[in-house]
């Protein structure tokens, strides 16, 4: 029987407060994809960073090879044959996709000074990229590129390491479905033709059964099941995931819908948007739908005044409304959660309740001083009715899964009672139950009468959650419809800019 490539034998580590891994197994064969799946808290990223010398673990063994195995750095893990693909990449911007490819190990002639050999660096990048069917100009700069073929690139890289594991954290979470099939076919590839193994992690069940050999399911840091894949079922693995019965999406309840709360016409971003027209009523759901690139978030950034807009009229309960600002959007009572909750929604040095009261920090202080009761009770009533797991208010938001960190941003809003949510991407990264939970109150807070905008990429979840469907291709509405009238097939016909459609008749 052949020796397997990684073992992980009884790791535990934990962090003050905190219990991140518990007595953790975990075996990789030799040339397999094993997806590792749980709630977010479940120890993944822990026993990831564990792997490649980020984080080192309390107790445990780990053997990679078939010889003790313990990194005490990325570099250490590298030249060990382990490279990882974080979900959030950070490539350097202004150097160019080889210069990226060979960054830390470039190919350089002594002439006194080290000189980068240009033409050889350019023509090995090509070399790399086209044995992965990845057609780029490796002189681009990568801070031009898409995020979907900067997650390309660092593929690319981690192979070109010679490595025998890589590990994929949420590859897929900024690809189009065509970009999916692109990066499934370099995965089997790598798989079957260099016998590299692959750890993938992905909230996306249906991935999972179409790319992995095997699963393994970790809950509040322990190993809870590992299975072939063809052994398991979906049903079987969100029960594994989450210690109960649970349907991936939540189907909201159809409820009043009232009055009109925001009307836009002919809403323009200058090279972004163009004549956008809609209304959202008081108890409804409206899904965005589109593919990368449509405008949906350029969209939403003009609403709420980031990206404010160069043509068109916003009305607020039929008053005509300029949004400049952000602030002016929280003086109309819009809130928006973001669609990259670290770059620009979190402040991850700080910790939890100031997180959430920030933005609203004058109604917690009285004469120059914070008011720290009102603080704790208002905090303390968020964190449980959003299930938010944290030690204390006073833990910061980075140490916190993907997961929490997006219910402590949605905390923020609710403290502010907008009566508009822009939710850009609200499930993004998150597993299926922190998802539920979403699902359930979104459906709350539009049968409080709020009105809710929210923009997805999972097709599924916008025919699940919304009223109607507002779909977008290329900066303008192709159409808004009726859920009930909306199918998959008629909505990718609408954000591919196949067909365009007046929906209901009306915005």
């Amino acid at each position: 029987m052949n020796q397997p490539l990684l073992v992980i034998s009884r790791v535990s580590k934990s962090f003050p407060g905190v219990q991140a891994l518990q007595s953790v197994d975990l075996q990789i064969e030799k040339g397999t994809v094993h997806a590792l799946i749980g709630e977010n808290g479940a120890g993944k990223s822990t026993l990831m960073k564990i792997l490649y010398g980020l984080s080192h673990p309390d107790e445990g063994d780990i053997t990679f090879k078939g010889v003790p195995y313990k990194p005490r750095n990325p570099n250490d893990a590298l030249k060990s044959g382990l490279a990882m693909i974080p979900q959030e990449i950070s490539p350097v911007p202004y150097l160019s996709v080889a210069d990226n490819l060979f960054l830390g190990r470039e190919k350089t002639r002594n002439w006194g000074i080290r000189i980068i050999r240009r033409r050889a660096t350019d023509e090995q990048a090509r070399k790399i990229l086209a044995e992965f069917d990845i057609d780029l100009d490796v002189t681009k700069k990568m801070g031009d590129l898409s995020i979907a073929n900067s997650q390309l690139v660092a593929i690319a890289t981690a192979v070109s390491y010679n490595a025998d594991l890589i590990i994929m954290d949420e590859p897929t979470s900024a690809l189009t479905e065509k970009e999916v099939e692109h990066l499934f076919k370099i995965i089997r590839g790598v798989k079957e033709k260099k016998g590299i193994s692959v750890i993938y992690i992905s909230h996306k069940l249906d991935e999972i059964f179409e790319i992995a050999d095997t699963v393994t399911v970790l809950r509040d840091g322990q190993t809870v099941s590992t299975h072939p894949i063809g052994a398991i079922t979906k049903d079987s693995l969100i029960h594994d995931m989450v210690g109960r019965e649970l349907t991936e999406f939540f189907h909201k309840e159809k409820g009043k819908i009232g009055e009109v709360l925001l009307s836009v016409r002919n809403l323009g971003v200058k090279e972004k948007l163009s004549g956008i027209s809609f209304d959202l009523h008081a108890g409804e759901v409206l899904g965005v739908a589109g593919l990368v690139g449509a405008g949906r978030s350029e969209l939403m950034e003009a609403l709420f005044g980031v990206t404010p807009a160069t043509e068109g009229e916003i009305f607020i309960n039929g008053r005509k409304v300029e949004i400049r600002t952000p602030e002016d959007a929280i003086r109309n009572k819009i809130g928006f959660v973001t669609e990259d909750r670290k770059a620009t929604g979190l402040f991850l040095r700080m910790d939890v309740k100031d997180n959430i009261i920030l933005p609203d920090i004058d109604t917690y202080t009285s004469r120059g001083l914070l008011r720290t009761r009102k603080i704790q009770e208002n905090c303390q009533e968020q964190v449980k009715t959003l299930s938010i797991k944290t030690p204390t208010l006073s833990q910061d938001v980075d140490n916190l899964s993907g997961g929490n960190q997006q219910k402590v941003l949605i905390a923020r809003w609710l403290l502010m009672k907008p009566d508009i949510l822009i939710l850009d991407e609200p499930t993004r990264g998150i597993d299926v139950g922190s998802k539920a939970n979403i699902h359930e109150l979104i459906s709350r807070l539009a049968a409080m009468g709020k009105g809710i905008i929210m923009v997805s990429s999972e097709m599924p979840e916008i025919l699940s959650m919304s009223d109607r469907i507002l779909a977008m291709y290329e900066g303008r509405c192709t159409g808004v419809m009726k859920s009930e009238n909306a199918t998959q097939p008629e909505l990718l016909r609408l954000v591919t800019g196949e067909k365009s459609i007046k929906g209901d008749q009306q915005p």
